[in-house]
């Protein structure tokens, strides 16, 4: 198993298969910038579904045994089942993931993703108010539909379905307690997200972030929670349960709460870059080696290589860091 400079391992793989989306979120890909002008990567520059497979197959030999699906929106990428049943056949990758917001996740494509191998789905959901949804998604896509994916994803035994909130002052914050009563007792994990200055473009302030804390604290007010312990090192989200047994919520607290030092993820970009961090300035490029007709031990060597010198702990030191041009969130990924 590959470890870093400060002792992290490398467990968890990201794959973006798209830098695009159909939405144009304003934490995210704000419309002003992601316009119709901009320039996103061809179809040449992806990495095919047999590139994504060959070097998922090379980080599993490093150590990887779980694999998350991400953008932009993932479910863009046509055929996208094709991918999961090569990922899952993989010896060593004991779980697959995706992260989608909802749009095009119909219940025959939940139904097609857990056949190919898909074990979980976490959906984004901003707001159940849907004047709010429509306002932060910016595309004016109804939150109707991205329930009806929930429930798609449910029947299709993708359970339990993780529900991402970004939480923003003064923009959704007045929805943390609706959204946590109307998944209760369902099953299903709300886990709120501490709004982060990710790339260069959403016009991030550290007043628009409501902490965890504060989080917490909303819902503890209705009804009473614990913390809970992690499932596993480098789980991103701190547990909390309902002491009345409905269940659980997660709350991610990159910004307040650093959990930097049991990061166990590295993301590759939908061009091949290996990036490190979240808040990354700049990726290693996977793709030239792997075009250029590297063998699979020079490639395996240079993700290992990489991944013992990294020391990013962005979030620890965000107050202190030279500021730096941040990879964009929707070529990564979250």
């Amino acid at each position: 198993m590959a470890v870093d400079s400060l002792g992290r391992p490398l467990r968890d793989l990201r794959i973006s298969v798209t830098d695009r989306c159909n939405f144009r979120c304003t934490y995210c890909m704000p419309k002003e910038v992601f316009g119709r002008d901009f320039a996103f990567l061809d179809r040449a520059e992806l990495l095919s579904f047999e590139e994504i497979a060959h070097l998922a197959q090379l980080f599993v030999r490093e150590g990887v045994t779980k694999i998350r699906l991400t953008g932009g929106e993932p479910l863009l990428r046509r055929d996208l089942e094709r991918l999961v049943a090569m990922l899952a056949r993989i010896r060593g990758v004991q779980d697959i993931a995706l992260t989608t917001n909802g749009a095009l996740l119909t219940r025959e494509k939940a139904f097609a993703l857990r056949e190919a191998g898909v074990n979980r789905i976490t959906v984004s959901l901003d707001s159940l108010d849907d004047a709010v949804f429509r306002r932060m998604n910016d595309v004016n896509f109804p939150v109707a539909r991205v329930l009806a994916a929930i429930d798609a994803a449910a029947e299709a035994g993708l359970t339990p379905v993780k529900i991402d909130v970004v939480v923003k002052r003064s923009e959704n914050d007045g929805d943390i307690v609706e959204m946590a009563h109307r998944f209760r007792g369902t099953g299903h994990i709300v886990r709120f997200i501490e709004y982060m200055d990710v790339g260069n473009t959403n016009g991030w302030r550290m007043e628009d972030v409501v902490p965890a804390r504060e989080i917490a604290g909303s819902i503890g007010a209705h009804w009473p929670i614990e913390p809970v312990e992690a499932n596993y090192f480098g789980e991103v989200a701190e547990r909390w349960r309902y002491l009345d047994g409905a269940g659980e919520i997660g709350i991610i607290s990159s910004v307040t709460q650093p959990f930097c030092g049991s990061c166990t993820r590295a993301r590759l970009s939908a061009d091949g870059k290996l990036y490190l961090c979240l808040f990354a300035g700049t990726g290693h490029d996977l793709r030239g080696l792997l075009r250029g007709g590297a063998d699979d031990e020079t490639i395996a060597a240079a993700i290992r290589g990489r991944w013992h010198s990294r020391d990013d702990r962005y979030s620890e030191i965000r107050a202190e860091a030279t500021p730096i041009e941040k990879v964009e969130m929707s070529h990564i990924g979250g």
